[in-house]
C-alpha cells in the first residue's frame, strides 16, 4: 500500500505546477469582466468670473477610488473651465436614481 502511494504522489506533484497556474489563469480571466463594474462619482465643481457652482455625476473610467476619481473629474472638468472642488463619494450604479434630480443638466454630462 504505501508503495503505491509513493508511486502516486510521484505522478501528482509535476502536475501541480502546471495546475496551479492553469487555475489562477481561469480565475483572472473570469473574474475580470465582472471586476470591471461600472463605477460613478457625484462632485462639485466651480467657474469663476463671474462664480458658477454645480452638482455633477460622472462615470469613471480609471478606477473607482476616490483618489482616481479626483484626477480624472479634475481633469475632464479643467478642458471645459470648471475647478474640481472636492469629490462627494464613489459608488456603483445603484446610486444613480437617487442622485439624478440633484445633478439635473450635470447627470453624466462629462
Amino acid at each position: 500500500m504505501l508503495l503505491n502511494n509513493v508511486a502516486i504522489a510521484r505522478k501528482v506533484q509535476p502536475m501541480k505546477h502546471f495546475i496551479f497556474p492553469l487555475t489562477v489563469a481561469l480565475t483572472l480571466a473570469v473574474s475580470g469582466p465582472a471586476m470591471a463594474a461600472e463605477c460613478y462619482a457625484d462632485y462639485k465643481a466651480k467657474r469663476d468670473n463671474p462664480l458658477r457652482l454645480h452638482y455633477g455625476v460622472m462615470q469613471l473610467e480609471n478606477g473607482c477610488t476616490r483618489r482616481a476619481a479626483k484626477s480624472e473629474i479634475a481633469a475632464r472638468l479643467e478642458r471645459t473651465g470648471w475647478t474640481l472642488l472636492n469629490v462627494q463619494s464613489v459608488f456603483g450604479p445603484e446610486g444613480l436614481n437617487e442622485r439624478k434630480g440633484d445633478a439635473g443638466t450635470y447627470f453624466l454630462r462629462f
